[in-house]
């Protein structure tokens, strides 16, 4: 190949690949749309739910759009009993991201039929994996602690039933409804790594479990889907407020990142990093403060003055551990939480690229040696 006349940008940087009508982002103007609906909108008059139809149909539903849904995927929350039954042969001490992929992925044996061309399989497919994806994340929190998974109960809403199954007993409904708009602000987020992966595997018309497997895995990766786990280990490591400076001090001259700082996307705060800011707020004002919010808030206060000029701002990640760990959530379950909510994002993009499909097939720039002749082995 002749590579005089390519411009090389390592991780397709700045590279469009496909044409999108789900999300929209203004990183200047610190703007984020779904289907041209503001986060802030959503976040504060929508539901999950009704988030993740917007999302995945292209439109908010109906009244009775939005009841038949949210009616379906409370009829297939349930997990068959050989789903758990392997569930229970994962090792304990296996991280619960690897514990999803694989039980995402299984659902492929039990629903085999791959029939992507028929609007009732995508459909029940969709339904499927939005319905049983939180029912696996705390099934295994379960087992892992040697207990037998709680069921789940049709009586709760879809955000009070995870933390019910999750956490052994029934939530205060502030603790459900801000576990709701979290889940809002993570449904969808562009073509990140994980859903470009979804896009990816979905471009070979494999099954949508396969697809949404394939992204769990990429999420799983701690420069994706991890960095809230990090800035908690951050945040607890610099300990007090008083140490916020020092810590920026040292992180300047060793050249280490400050966690849940930047972001590719954006050049001003996050605006889910704000309504987060909001959301642990109330959470604290009800249940009680987290002492390392006070150190998240003096770190922000210090950085701001060096990083800002930079475009370097607190993102999603930065205060979006501090919510869940008031909410009683393990660390290392941020990350399974994280693929809850973009689960809706990662069907979204399975639906649109089935629609105007063409396998992934980009080339590459050949760095290896020149051809070569065989050498036999008793002369090398």
């Amino acid at each position: 190949m002749n590579i005089s006349n390519i411009n090389f940008k390592p991780g397709l940087e700045g590279i469009p690949v496909t044409k999108s009508s789900i999300c929209d982002i203004d990183g200047i103007q610190g703007k984020l749309l779904y289907r041209g609906y503001d986060i802030a909108e959503l976040a504060q008059k929508s539901s999950f739910l009704e988030t993740a139809f917007l999302l995945i149909w292209g439109e908010l539903p109906t009244v009775d759009e939005l009841k038949n849904f949210e009616d379906e995927v409370q009829m297939h929350r349930r997990l068959s009993f050989r789903v758990r039954d392997m569930m229970k042969c994962f090792p304990s001490s296996g991280h619960p991201m690897d514990a999803l992929q694989s039980s995402a992925a299984s659902l492929g044996l039990f629903y085999s039929r791959r029939a992507i061309d028929d609007p009732k399989y995508v459909y029940n497919a969709v339904i499927r994996l939005i319905a049983k994806i939180p029912t696996m994340v705390a099934a295994f929190q379960l087992i892992r602690k040697g207990q037998d998974p709680i069921q789940p109960r049709d009586d709760l809403s879809y955000s009070s039933n995870f933390l019910y199954m999750l956490t052994e007993k029934e939530q205060d409904p502030l603790a459900a409804k801000v576990f709701d708009k979290c889940l809002i602000l993570h449904a969808e987020h562009s073509l990140n790594a994980s859903t470009f992966s979804a896009r990816v595997t979905a471009s070979t018309l494999t099954d949508p479990y396969a697809v949404v497997a394939s992204a769990v895995g990429t999420l799983a990766g701690p420069l994706h889907g991890g960095a809230n786990e990090d800035v908690i280990a951050m945040l607890e490591k610099i300990n007090t407020p008083e140490n916020a400076v020092s810590f920026i001090k040292d992180a300047l001259l060793t050249k280490r990142k400050i966690m849940g700082f930047g972001h590719r996307e954006y050049k001003v705060k996050d605006p889910r990093a704000t309504i987060l800011q909001t959301l642990a707020e109330e959470l604290f004002e009800r249940f009680g403060k987290d002492e390392m919010y006070e150190v998240a808030k003096k770190l922000e206060e210090e950085a701001l003055p060096i990083f800002g000029t930079k475009g370097i701002y607190p993102n999603v990640d930065y205060y979006s551990g501090l919510v869940y760990r008031k909410l009683g959530i393990p660390n290392d379950l941020f990350t399974p939480i994280f693929a809850i909510s973009r689960v809706a994002g990662w069907l979204a993009h399975w639906r649109e690229q089935l629609g105007a499909n063409r396998i992934f097939r980009p080339s590459q720039i050949y760095t290896g040696s020149k051809p070569r002749n065989w050498i036999p082995l008793d002369q090398r």
